[in-house]
């Protein structure tokens, strides 16, 4: 009997850690940004994780200029249009991708939307799989944004994080 006691408040308390576990504030909480674009109202949805600045230095070091990086934290993030797209002059299909950037220290950046959904950050891209490549415009941002944001507005998606905004335009064929 106490041997049953003592399992039974062994799987308890496992089960009470892993329950604390989940309610624990993610390092790089999940956002969505969703919006329409385009005179045809194309509904665009982006999933990604937010990274947050905390004081470290991150385009050039922790985002590195010149490689591919999953635009975001965690999983890839997804970028989904209801309908087909000009996104950065050339043709998207309507579907889900996985967005990923390659960040460049002077001038634009190259923005890729790649067909295999679902990865774990970069780590299993293929360029082999990438649909479209745009290049999208950078700016200084007007505020420096703690944690990475999207932002869906008409013709324009933009990227705002630390002191930095990348843009591109998405409008219906």
């Amino acid at each position: 009997m106490n041997r049953l006691f003592s399992v039974l408040f062994l799987v308890l308390g496992l089960a009470g850690f892993a329950s604390a576990q989940d309610t624990k504030a993610m390092a790089s909480p999940a956002a969505t940004a969703t919006g329409k674009v385009g005179k045809g109202e194309a509904v665009v949805t982006i999933e990604y994780h937010q990274p947050a600045v905390k004081g470290r230095k991150i385009f050039g070091a922790l985002v590195p200029f010149g490689d591919v990086w999953r635009t975001g934290a965690n999983e890839a993030t997804t970028f989904t249009t209801s309908k087909d797209l000009v996104v950065g002059g050339k043709n998207l299909k309507a579907g889900t991708y996985s967005l990923f950037s390659i960040p460049s220290e002077k001038g634009n950046w190259t923005v890729i939307f790649n067909k295999t959904v679902k990865q774990w950050g970069a780590y299993d891209y293929k360029a082999a799989d990438d649909v479209l490549r745009i290049e999208a415009k950078t700016s200084k941002a007007d505020k420096m944004h703690e944690r990475m944001t999207f932002n869906i507005e008409k013709k324009n998606i933009e990227l705002l994080w630390d002191n930095l905004e990348v843009e591109f335009t998405a409008d219906t064929m």
